[in-house]
């Protein structure tokens, strides 16, 4: 297959003059002209599209970052509301306060529940059984 601006397509006198015996020279200038031109907007017409192509390539990469950026910049303005707003909202206090509370009935379950182990450890203890024992007479 032939390209434009390749040797094969662009034909001389000579061969045009073979080609078409019963044309005149200035005939034959004029259908080699012809071709040329018609193979330089061919070459233009290549060169635009593939320069529209380019373009366009360029075109959606920018909306895609501009889409990207955009996003980004929203995303990060929520995130910094929330924390601003969330850290301080009546709900927050609220379930902050709520936290405190279960902390201390915790606390204070922990603090029983060892007392009970210590007295029924101290119950149990077979040595101070029969030194209580002994004490009571038996």
């Amino acid at each position: 297959m032939t390209k434009p601006g390749d040797l094969q397509t662009r034909k001389t006198i000579h061969e045009l003059s073979k080609e078409f015996p019963n044309k005149t020279y200035k005939e034959l200038e004029k259908y080699r002209d012809a071709d040329r031109q018609e193979e330089a907007q061919r070459i233009i017409t290549q060169q635009e599209n593939e320069e529209l192509k380019d373009n366009q390539i360029k075109e959606s990469w920018k909306d895609r970052y501009d889409l990207e950026h955009r996003l980004r910049q929203e995303a990060e303005t929520e995130t910094i509301l929330i924390k601003g707003i969330g850290i301080n909202s009546p709900e927050m206090k609220a379930a902050k306060q709520k936290i405190e509370e279960l902390q201390k009935e915790i606390n204070r379950i922990k603090k029983e529940n060892n007392d009970l182990y210590n007295r029924i450890a101290k119950l149990t203890d077979p040595a101070i059984t029969i030194q209580k024992a002994r004490e009571s007479g038996l």
